[in-house]
């Protein structure tokens, strides 16, 4: 069993969903060129990240006339879609991600459950998590800050999810700079959450200036050793690699590396501290 993957790196129009959709629409025909199954695009990709004073406008229910056109991309490509946008569902926003099959249907979305600083201000928080299967691999959908919870991602991975693919936008300023936060951080997040939990973990990340935040971009594909199989530093593109899922290697790994059954899950629960009188 094999999936061809592609992250794909992008920069986007704040607001602009058309130019978010064109530029999507290269790079995505870019990785289909290279065979990719299925590619992955950055968090909010259709729309930019700070545009929370205008999510009235950009926001959209899914399905809707973006999952209609990227389902005509995925389907002219014959490459399966995965894409950032802000969802509407009643009152509600969610920053979400839709998955398009490479026949251009809808499959389904996830919406973003770990919402970060500021964003609890626009976006409501999902409710659960989202698996699906492409190319016969089953794939769990996450965004950005998710990636941060290993407690998450392990579910995942307990849950049979052989694959993690994580839409993000990782933003930094000077402040964090010189704190030492920067691409080959979020880059080395990505291959430790592979390593942990022994399965194949990829990121696609933004890149450009929105806002005065620079976007990090370091989009990678990690093996479930933690070793990458397709990485881009900065600058707009796309990385692919081929996932043998049923590589005898990763079967031979797995023998040693026996991280599930050696957990004691007991151990990991506080012990309650007596009442301080």
């Amino acid at each position: 069993m094999s999936l061809k993957l592609a992250v794909v790196q992008m920069d986007c129009v704040p607001g602009d969903v058309a130019a978010n959709l064109a530029r999507a629409d290269r790079l995505i025909a870019a990785a289909a060129a290279q065979g990719a199954d299925i590619a992955v695009l950055p968090e909010l990709a259709t729309t930019g990240y700070f545009v929370g004073d205008r999510i009235d406008g950009l926001a959209e229910t899914i399905p809707g006339s973006t999952t209609d056109e990227l389902g005509r991309i995925a389907q002219r490509h014959g490459c399966a879609v995965v894409a950032g946008m802000i969802e509407q569902d009643s009152d509600c926003y969610f920053n979400s991600s839709a998955l398009l099959a490479a026949d251009g249907s809808l499959r389904g979305a996830y919406r973003k459950l770990h919402l970060f600083s500021t964003e609890r201000a626009v976006f409501t928080p999902g409710t659960r998590p989202a698996q699906f299967e492409v190319a016969g691999v089953k794939v769990a959908l996450t965004i950005c800050y998710d990636l941060v919870f290993p407690e998450y991602i392990r579910r995942l991975a307990l849950d049979g999810a052989q694959v993690i693919l994580n839409s993000t936008n990782w933003i930094t300023n000077d402040w964090q700079r010189g704190l030492g936060w920067g691409g080959p951080v979020v880059s080395g997040l990505v291959a430790t959450r592979a390593l942990e939990n022994t399965v194949h973990v990829a990121m696609a990340d933004r890149v450009g200036v929105e806002e005065g935040w620079k976007s990090l971009g370091h989009s990678c594909i990690a093996a479930p050793s933690g070793g990458y199989l397709a990485n881009i530093g900065e600058g707009e593109g796309v990385a692919v690699a081929s996932l043998e899922l049923d590589s005898p290697d990763w079967k031979q790994w797995r023998t040693v590396a026996t991280y599930f059954a050696d957990r004691r899950p007991d151990l990991y629960v506080p012990e309650e501290q007596p009442d301080q009188e």
